[in-house]
């Protein structure tokens, strides 16, 4: 294969540019494996996308406790201490839960997916009830009322019976419910790699072009 040809499209020669003029929401709350959250971010700026980012107040917690993020500095630092690449690329907009009126609460916001990673359950039980009090869960009913994919990350173990029937409301409403199980198969050497086997996961359901691993059998 050519330097710098996608794997998974070998027409692409340009893997930074090939998610243009695509938007994508992600949010991340407060359960743990905020690293998801973040992986998926620098996968979707670096290929192209314009990111709408919300962090919820136990999000930023759990970013600060798991990942050295300080709630009181710019998450755009914080993304480029972490190695985003974001002076070749659109910088994220990044919203906090307070934000109601902001663009993703609006159907009349158009976007192609959205994406909360990691996904806490009692975010999940908001979005299987239409409980949607803030930007976050707002997002969440107004990507299911207008037919957009919204993909859910929950981070729980083990689930009790309440976790699954949310999910189980949740998938019927028409989410994807796409727990972080990394695959081993690939054999990655590092935890960002093991991390990357489910964002990969993630791309693919928001229907991006990624280039994140070797696909089974390619």
């Amino acid at each position: 294969m050519k330097t710098g040809q996608n794997s998974i499209n070998p027409g692409i020669t340009k893997p930074n540019i090939i998610n243009q003029g695509k938007i994508i929401v992600v949010a991340i709350s407060g359960a743990s494996g905020s690293i998801y959250g973040v992986r998926l971010i620098k996968a979707l700026i670096e290929t192209g996308c314009r990111v709408l980012i919300i962090l919820s107040h136990a999000g930023q917690k759990v970013l600060a406790h798991e990942m050295g993020y300080d709630p009181k500095a710019s998450f755009c630092l914080f993304l480029e201490q972490y190695g985003v690449d974001l002076d070749s690329n659109i910088a994220p907009e990044i919203f906090l839960q307070d934000e109601i009126a902001s663009a993703s609460a609006s159907g009349s916001f158009v976007h192609h997916g959205m994406a909360v990673a990691p996904c806490s359950m009692k975010t999940l039980s908001a979005v299987a009830s239409g409980y949607a009090d803030n930007l976050l869960t707002r997002s969440c009913d107004v990507s299911l009322k207008e037919k957009r994919p919204l993909v859910l990350v929950p981070r729980e173990t083990p689930f009790g019976l309440i976790h699954l029937e949310n999910m189980s409301r949740a998938a019927m409403a028409g989410a994807v419910i796409l727990p972080p199980i990394p695959s081993f198969y690939t054999f990655p050497q590092t935890i960002e790699a093991l991390v990357d086997t489910v964002v990969a996961r993630i791309m693919d359901h928001l229907g991006m072009v990624h280039d994140l691993g070797t696909r089974w059998k390619s």
